[in-house]
């Protein structure tokens, strides 16, 4: 996943779905309709005179949104919740304020990475059992992982960005008489035939790295399977395993063909992330662009309305397992307070996902936050996907890497895969350089 990205991210595609759907916003859920009835509502209010400070990187419409979710949150306990932006660098912005003995009473982390980071500093406070119990509740045990570190659980997976689509200009599927495909080898047929039509199948991200890794994170899920998977982001397995070259073996049959590539190998290796996506729409060079759910801003940026011109399909099956790709951010206590609990407990809660799924730009990892909760249709479909998928579900591999080795431009994975995208046919080279960073990033 990329690692500096703005609020694009997680406002994804449910804020761009908003805006060409005519209501630039969703109102905010009442406190009655958050919290139950008003008696309910004040007999919880239990925290007042309570202050809760929470930092995270959230700005303009994704801060008003997550502020929402914070005032119901205020309405049922009566503590009142400051919201200060870390920035970018989240890294930066805590760091200090750690060292200094003057942390948030929360913080909301964009790599679980940073969970392991902080808690070995002793910087974390263990969840109490009543955050742990939301947790067992409302999610599957891979999440309640994802937010653990030395065997101690820590973090709440509040929001996700879903990473297992290809978006495609439906004008361009319909001059190649093209359909969407639901597996590889319908894909890399479609794409022959788009192709076949005088347009580029693929404008491939190629110049920002991350692309790269998400796009292998899909196919090594699928045809690895989520165990390897699992392994694999623990560098459990090497990357030399076979499992490996399997993915990488179906990937050449994307990036191996030039006419696949607008502009072909050097063309991808020289567009980013977002332009590639303008490629597609606006400029109308391309037909597809493989990516997230936030592509559906920059779509509509270039003029492209959703669900019409503006289309996605999910990420085609290339093994046995439908690919559920989630980025995410994940909430932390750094002091060990009533109020810092509270709010976990309630972000963790079925109802504090539902408070904040009525609003633009948000995807929950909750399991029982309803698909019906959501603004539009095609964000519901998104949602839809994430619980189907259930234990199968992994996240962004990349992010869960150390970062010299999953997140460092011009190096390691990033680089590799942008090698293996410029010359496919050494598979076994491109996996002993993949293995030998692995090595050096996980001493």
């Amino acid at each position: 996943m990329r690692k500096t990205i703005p609020a694009v991210t997680t406002a994804g595609l449910a804020l761009a779905l908003a805006a060409c759907g005519g209501g630039s916003s969703t109102p905010a859920a009442s406190p009655a309709a958050s919290g139950g009835s008003s008696a309910a509502a004040a007999a919880a209010k239990t925290l007042e005179g309570v202050t809760v400070e929470v930092a995270a990187k959230w700005t303009g419409a994704e801060q008003e949104n997550f502020q929402q979710v914070l005032k119901a949150f205020e309405a049922k306990t009566g503590a009142k919740v400051t919201y200060a932006s870390t920035g970018e660098d989240t890294g930066a912005y805590l760091g200090p304020r750690i060292q200094g003995g003057n942390p948030p009473d929360i913080a909301i982390l964009p790599q679980p990475g940073l969970v392991g980071q902080y808690a070995d500093q002793k910087a974390l406070k263990p969840l109490t059992p009543e955050v742990l119990a939301q947790i067992d509740q409302n999610y599957t045990p891979y999440w309640k992982e994802l937010g653990s570190a030395g065997g101690q659980s820590y973090g709440v997976l509040v929001k996700a960005a879903h990473k297992s689509l290809i978006w495609y200009r439906d004008q361009a599927f319909q001059d190649a008489g093209a359909q969407p495909p639901a597996t590889w080898d319908d894909l890399i047929k479609t794409a022959q035939t788009v192709a076949d039509s005088g347009t580029p199948p693929f404008s491939l991200c190629g110049a920002s790295g991350w692309t790269l890794t998400d796009l292998f994170e899909n196919v090594y899920l699928s045809t690895a399977g989520p165990e390897n998977y699992t392994k694999l982001s623990k560098h459990e397995i090497p990357w030399t395993d076979p499992s490996v070259t399997t993915a990488l073996e179906k990937i050449a049959q994307l990036v191996g063909k030039k006419e696949f590539l607008l502009g072909g190998s050097a063309g991808a290796l020289q567009t980013d992330f977002p332009t590639c996506v303008t490629q597609v729409y606006g400029q109308d060079k391309s037909a597809m662009v493989i990516e997230a759910d936030f592509v559906g801003v920059t779509a509509e940026q270039s003029g492209a309305k959703l669900g019409e011109e503006a289309k996605y399909f999910p990420f085609p099956k290339a093994g046995d397992t439908a690919p559920v790709v989630l980025g995410g951010d994940i909430a932390v206590a750094l002091k060990d307070s009533k109020g810092a609990m509270a709010l976990l407990e309630f972000l963790a809660s079925k109802e504090g996902g539902e408070v904040w799924a009525k609003l633009p730009g948000y995807l929950s990892p909750n399991r029982n936050v309803s698909p019906d909760n959501y603004p539009d249709e095609l964000t519901k479909k998104l949602a839809e996907t994430i619980i189907a998928a259930g234990e199968t579900v992994r996240y962004d591999m990349s992010d869960l890497a150390p970062s010299a080795f999953g997140g460092t431009d011009g190096k390691a994975e990033w680089k590799h895969l942008q090698d293996f995208v410029r010359d496919p046919s050494d598979i076994k080279g491109i996996q002993a350089k993949l293995e030998a960073d692995a090595k050096k990033a996980w001493k």
